[in-house]
């Protein structure tokens, strides 16, 4: 790690919902000091997952579960997967309906970053405390609070790992 942890934000967004809230988390990263890379999934690449300290990876919900665009760039990415053991990740989902499937969808981020065998944190006790940030629709002045207390938190933790 260098001087500033380099912090990928990674998101899929169709209606540009999952976009903004990804630039609150991105504000959060930048305000606790650290190099914010916000990548949408078509633009993310191999050595952008590999040069990052921490990834806070989003998406909107389908089916409960995190886009397809999303989760190809896993698949696609499986060879690093070695690479990034002890890197820490985070999740976020936005969805259209206040019980629509966003802690699943944030799960199904987990899982993969899991399997990636990094070290998952969730959201500060000062936000929710939960799986990871999430709200309906548009973030509002909560979501957007909270989006940047996560994006905080994870270049603490990539501070107190390095």
């Amino acid at each position: 790690m260098k001087d500033k942890p380099r912090v990928l934000i990674l998101y899929y967004s169709r209606s540009g919902n999952t976009r903004k809230l990804a630039g609150h988390i991105r504000d959060g990263v930048a305000a606790a000091g650290g190099e914010a890379v916000f990548r949408s999934t078509e633009e993310v690449s191999k050595d952008d997952f590999l040069a990052a300290d921490g990834i806070i990876a989003g998406s909107p919900v389908y089916f409960g579960v995190m886009a397809a665009e999303l989760k190809k760039v896993f698949d696609d990415f499986v060879s690093t997967r070695r690479k990034m053991e002890g890197k820490v990740g985070a999740a976020f989902a936005t969805g259209g309906h206040h019980t629509g499937g966003k802690e699943t969808t944030i799960f199904s981020i987990i899982q993969c970053m899991m399997i990636y065998g990094m070290i998952i944190v969730g959201d500060p006790m000062d936000a929710s405390g939960h799986y990871g940030v999430a709200c309906e629709k548009e973030p509002g002045e909560t979501a957007a609070s909270d989006g940047e207390k996560l994006g905080r938190r994870v270049v603490e933790v990539c501070r107190r790992l390095a």
